[in-house]
């Protein structure tokens, strides 16, 4: 099964958040080989989508992480809320320094499993 005829999966988000596409990403796992699971990971990226400006606050910022495997993929909120103007990287590095990385992708797989057959 290639890329392609993998299904593709929205957890717990309205649609409507996500349309358009991210303001910015940030790729945490690509081209991988690691199995988690029962699952082959490929891909792993934030996703930041700005919501709305406070004048006080800054951003108002929902992340979301895709996940990829060989079975599916899922995107799935990750945080939401005033995280300030440089969230997406604090969020990424809070990830790689911590052992944030496998949880989340714990979490994305346990969700992918309620989709799949």
């Amino acid at each position: 099964m290639n890329s392609m005829d993998v299904p593709k999966f929205v957890s717990g988000l309205d649609p409507e958040d996500i349309e358009g596409g991210p303001n910015e990403s940030r790729v945490l796992l690509s081209g991988g080989t690691s199995q988690h699971q029962g699952f082959t990971i490929r891909h792993v990226e934030l996703r930041l989508y700005r919501k709305r400006h406070d004048k006080r606050l800054g951003y108002y910022s929902l992340i979301t992480a895709l996940v990829e495997t060989d079975r599916g993929s899922i995107e799935l909120k990750y945080d939401e809320g005033f995280r300030g103007e440089d969230a997406l990287n604090s969020t990424s590095r809070m990830l790689a320094e911590y052992v944030g990385l496998a949880s989340l992708i714990n979490r994305a797989l346990i969700e992918l499993q309620g989709y799949l057959p």
